[in-house]
């Protein structure tokens, strides 16, 4: 039986051409039932456009008549904004009409639409947000929290350690899971009085494979498969990195275009070339997990195309699969006395 995907189709930055046709693209590819949520009178002449050859995708259109942007407040506009596009989507989700849903829309918004529409899960404080990052041995490693919460304490930081570990597990498929949280050096002494009073905590941590502290490096290296710190750093460490996959993708096309040679050796390499900017490609994650809040929400970015809107959607529907908030609570209770 096809799984039931929302999507705000209001949220990016070029709404709603790539929600639109990035559901088209996951209810042909991944056989999803998909909502697109937003003011019908301008969503379904484009449905209808997209769907002109395909006509038994399961596509449908939710009517909502408001929608959150980039510039709005996010405290205020979720107060206001009662009938938005990411509060009609995640009340489907809460009254089990939709099984995840899907946002390339203002972040802040969605994190607070999502607290107050779906609350919290048992034993966690504050959600988290996080992100895929490429490694070089080719499987991705998650970093959390990326800006989900500007000031976190240990206890929070031994959540995400938790919500990260069984995400990785029943999501990403990796086997036990390596943790480490994020400081600047290796050694126990090292680090913050956050970092070092949070280290003795996830010693203790039952079922959890804590490796100790990692630094920045070990992002990219596949030495960890889950990166813990707060969303103040999490968010500074994916903006550059970010910002480095930017310079590094452009410098590398600029060069190999800049002679003859150069041109030939670049036709030559143009599938390694693809491949790298692929691994690159923020597009081919989907979008961020919102772990901790009670139903399964995605944030994609802004810029989201429709390929991005396409796999966003895909990992709703993976996440809903792995059943992974059930796992988080059972381990949330488990490490009860500690946390």
């Amino acid at each position: 039986m096809p799984i039931d995907i929302v999507v705000d189709a209001m949220g990016s930055d070029k709404a709603p051409e790539p929600e639109v046709r990035g559901a088209v693209l996951a209810a042909r590819h991944y056989g999803v039932r998909v909502h697109l949520v937003g003011p019908e009178d301008i969503l379904r002449p484009l449905l209808r456009q997209q769907l002109k050859h395909q006509k038994h995708l399961d596509v449908f259109v939710v009517p909502a008549s408001e929608w959150i942007t980039m510039d709005d407040k996010a405290a205020q506009a979720v107060r206001s904004k009662r009938d938005s596009t990411m509060r009609v989507g995640l009340k489907m989700v809460r009254e089990g009409r939709a099984a995840g849903f899907f946002t390339a829309g203002n972040t802040g918004a969605a994190m607070a639409t999502a607290k107050m529409v779906l609350g919290m899960l048992s034993g966690v404080d504050r959600p988290a947000l996080a992100t895929i990052v490429p490694t070089t041995k080719g499987v991705p490693s998650l970093l959390l929290d990326v800006g989900a919460n500007v000031d976190s304490d240990p206890d929070n930081l031994v959540q995400f350690a938790v919500m990260g570990h069984m995400y990785a597990q029943n999501v990403l498929k990796a086997q036990n899971p390596r943790v480490g949280l994020l400081s600047i050096g290796e050694e126990d002494s090292k680090g913050n009085a956050l970092t070092r009073d949070t280290l003795p905590l996830l010693r203790e941590l039952k079922g959890i494979n804590f490796i100790g502290n990692v630094e920045g490096r070990d992002l990219f290296n596949g030495h960890c498969d889950v990166i813990v710190c707060d969303g103040f750093v999490g968010n500074v460490a994916l903006k550059t990195s970010e910002g480095i996959a930017k310079l590094v993708s452009t410098s590398l096309r600029e060069s190999l275009k800049s002679t003859v040679t150069s041109q030939v050796g670049a036709l030559l390499s143009r599938r390694a070339f693809d491949d790298f900017k692929k691994r690159l490609d923020y597009s081919e994650y989907g979008g961020a997990p919102l772990l901790g809040v009670r139903g399964v929400c995605i944030v994609g970015h802004g810029s989201s195309n429709e390929k991005a809107v396409m796999n966003g959607i895909r990992v709703a529907a993976e996440f809903a699969h792995a059943e992974v908030n059930a796992g988080i609570e059972a381990a949330l209770r488990a490490a009860a006395p500690m946390v």
